[in-house]
């Protein structure tokens, strides 16, 4: 006979003091799942019910869970991470968009940090200072209005075609490397940097995916915010950086194939050599900073334990520098960074709040129309603050 498991809903600070006393919990952002085989007193307005199957965790793209399995009922959601009943049958069974899990033994999916304000350097307030809209838009404007960039496609060509010519004209080498997806080929344009350093000199990489698909079937895939958004804050990145020297090497890569399966950035990570791998102190990965799905303009930092540091310092650089709301996971999922921590390379996504509620992804209505310039902006100067760190400065004479 299978238990019964009895659950409630609370805002997380009230799961500890006011509602059970006793039972699993887990926070994701503002919510505390808790729930226990024996029915406790909870704060009143907390939502609570019970069930006879197991809890699991779901992390997906968007929708793409809800959209495949509606009739899997959802205890609590929260975007890109959802407790839902059951769903054991669906464990092992991913899709490159929806994971199931069991729920994790740690307190913790989704935190939400205290706002952190650091010092801002110089060498930042410089680098800040080319972290605006026109130019961004520029490239997200014409990125986004090519009919596709389907990694197989004439559209990706001509992007990642456009993309080199921009970074090479900012003075970096450039290159191509060959990516197989399917039966067919698509490509990585890679930009690097060398640093000043003499000696223990790293690699930063900064890295975006450039492909878009439509998932219905159709012909037309403009991906404004996936991931154009992405592949021009790339850009933009490398332009506010090429100005400036660094102890550290600066690679930026425009992966293919991300959205058949992770091809671009799992056959680069398998491609480095070991001494090459070592030698890499942060992945910033951008996937999807363009949309804002709430009332606060917010950011999700995701990662694993291995990506604590990075997170730590974008979140500062949140603080110092932004007004973003920040939340952070440590369960990294569906996008470019993953191949990364797999190899145990330290890596980090940004991706826009809550884009569960991005209704557009991976459609023809992924369009420049629902941009919020104003959000993507201030994840860059997140970013761009926390990669001038990680670079480090090359201190000026005199």
């Amino acid at each position: 006979m299978t238990a019964k498991i009895h659950w409630a809903v609370l805002p997380a600070d009230e799961a500890g003091a006011g509602g059970r006393t006793s039972g699993r919990r887990v926070r994701l952002g503002d919510q505390a799942l808790v729930w226990s085989a024996e029915a406790e007193p909870v704060a009143p307005g907390a939502r609570t019910g019970s069930v006879t199957s197991a809890l699991s965790l779901v992390t997906q793209v968007g929708r793409a869970f809800q959209d495949a399995h509606p009739d899997v009922p959802v205890i609590l959601d929260h975007g890109r991470h959802l407790v839902v009943e059951g769903g054991e049958a669906l464990r092992g069974k991913d899709d490159t968009c929806w994971r199931v899990e069991p729920l994790p033994p740690g307190p913790v999916v989704v935190d939400r940090p205290e706002r952190r304000v650091g010092p801002v350097s110089a060498a930042v307030t410089k680098v800040l200072e080319g972290v605006t809209r026109p130019p961004y838009e520029s490239d997200l404007t014409w990125i986004s209005q090519l009919e596709t960039r389907h990694s197989l496609s004439e559209g990706f060509r001509q992007a990642a075609d456009r993309a080199e010519m921009a970074l090479t004209t900012l003075g970096y080498a450039t290159s191509r490397q060959p990516v197989s997806v399917g039966g067919g080929q698509s490509a990585n344009v890679i930009a690097a940097r060398p640093g000043r350093a003499a000696a223990d000199r790293g690699a930063v990489l900064v890295t975006a995916h450039l492909d878009s698909v439509n998932q219905a079937g159709g012909t037309k895939a403009p991906g404004a915010d996936d991931n154009g958004s992405g592949a021009a804050g790339l850009l933009l990145l490398a332009r506010v950086l090429a100005g400036h020297e660094w102890e550290n090497d600066l690679r930026l890569i425009l992966f293919g194939g991300e959205e058949q399966g992770l091809f671009g950035s799992k056959q680069y990570v398998a491609g480095l050599p070991a001494a090459e791998r070592g030698r890499i102190r942060a992945v910033l990965n951008m996937d999807m900073i363009g949309v804002r799905n709430g009332p606060e303009p917010g950011v999700l930092l995701e990662g694993a334990p291995v990506s604590r540091q990075l997170i730590d310092d974008l979140a500062t650089a949140a603080g110092a520098v932004t007004g973003l709301r920040v939340e952070t996971s440590l369960s990294p999922f569906a996008s470019d960074h993953v191949p990364f921590i797999v190899a145990g390379v330290p890596a980090v996504l940004t991706i826009e709040g809550n884009d569960a509620a991005n209704g557009t992804i991976h459609s023809e209505n992924d369009l420049l129309t629902h941009i919020d310039y104003g959000l993507a902006v201030e994840i860059l100067r997140m970013n761009a603050a926390a990669l001038a760190g990680w670079l480090r400065p090359v201190e000026e004479a005199g």
